[in-house]
């Protein structure tokens, strides 16, 4: 599914150098009498151990040797990303902006050496998300479990899987840092970023290429697809540390299921004013906000009498100021619901009802 965030987008398949480091802490204890009471007193120094929760652990190598070989690496001829298998006929789930405009793919399976021919089916940038089939599928491909999100909770454990910087069946891990966040992705040769609703936060590392795998519980079960980290202004917009975004399962599976039977998304579940518009900077003739300039026929806001033109600067209670905020006004809402548009036509405020459409 990879600017003013640091998505985890495809990755250049060259890769020159890595260099990883481990710090361990240990401490030491006291001193003492000489044990065969010569007198002679001195200090021994001994290594302290820490102690080691085996039963997380063993969680931890359970969900890794589960869930790592569903995790597959995918090749465009721009780089790499990372998806997961869907189903055991062959179905992938990645981001949409890991196969941005191409048809076919190279993907590998972890563990494995042989990459597979896949063909895309769908991608739908709306979401980020898109569905690509092996074109033969192996013996033994195993499909992951998704888990229910709404019993995805902020604290528990998480591990991030896939191929960051093209290091395959890599595992990374932290907690649910939020969920229910609305994220707009940055956006990339002139198309808009996608605006994402519930998305689930994570302090788990997400670096670029992890863009299309698997954020999974300790019950072995996907919780979201990575997609994105944040990136932080005061780094020189470098990535910031423990802050990155999945799409959560939820969507996942109400999107890949209408992809693999119908072939497209059939129903998105996702609320639309129905125009074209664009960013404007307010000035004495007009307010900042978005201008209007193109009007879907038949949509909302050609129903509400909405024209090219306008400047729309609030939907519902929500100030809009920009195209994003649109966006992630529309996100929080639903196909059907009735809500006001605030506009300026001519200098003059006006605010109207409109029922909602579907994107």
């Amino acid at each position: 599914m990879d600017d003013s965030r640091v998505p985890g987008r495809r990755l250049p398949a060259v890769l020159s150098a890595l260099v990883c480091a481990v710090a361990l802490l240990s401490g030491c204890s006291g001193s003492g009498a000489d044990a065969g009471g010569s007198g002679r007193e001195g200090l021994t120094t001994q290594a302290a151990v820490p102690a080691v929760d085996n039963d997380l652990q063993n969680d931890y190598q359970k969900v890794i040797r589960d869930v790592l070989p569903s995790v597959v690496q995918i090749r465009t001829s721009e780089g790499l990303g990372s998806g997961v298998v869907y189903d055991a006929q062959g179905h992938i789930v990645t981001n949409a902006h890991v196969v941005g405009d191409e048809r076919t793919f190279g993907v590998t399976i972890a563990n494995s050496e042989n990459e597979l021919d896949a063909t895309l089916v769908y991608a739908y940038p709306q979401q980020d998300l898109a569905v690509v089939k092996l074109d033969t599928v192996p013996d033994g491909l195993k499909a992951v479990t998704f888990q229910d999100s709404g019993r995805v909770q902020v604290g528990q454990i998480v591990l991030a899987m896939g191929s960051p910087l093209g290091l395959s069946s890599s595992v990374t891990q932290g907690i649910v840092s939020a969920t229910g966040r609305t994220v707009t992705e940055p956006a990339s040769e002139g198309r808009p970023g996608a605006t994402i609703a519930n998305m689930v936060q994570t302090s788990a590392a997400i670096n670029p290429g992890n863009s299309g795998g698997a954020l999974v519980d300790l019950d072995g079960r996907v919780i979201g697809i990575p997609t994105l980290a944040a990136v932080d202004p005061g780094l020189g917009e470098g990535a910031a540390p423990g802050i990155g975004f999945a799409i959560p399962a939820s969507t996942v599976r109400t999107l890949a299921d209408q992809i693999v039977e119908n072939g497209r998304v059939t129903d998105s579940g996702r609320a639309a004013l129905g125009i074209t518009g664009r960013t404007v900077v307010g000035d004495d003739s007009r307010p900042e906000g978005v201008a209007v300039a193109e009007v879907v026929e038949g949509g909302a806001a050609d129903r509400a009498g909405i024209e090219p033109g306008d400047v729309i600067t609030g939907l519902g209670d929500t100030e809009i100021t920009t195209i994003t905020s649109l966006s992630e006004a529309l996100a929080e809402a639903r196909p059907g619901d009735r809500t006001t548009v605030t506009y300026t036509r001519n200098g003059r405020e006006q605010t109207v009802e409109v029922t909602l459409g579907e994107l």
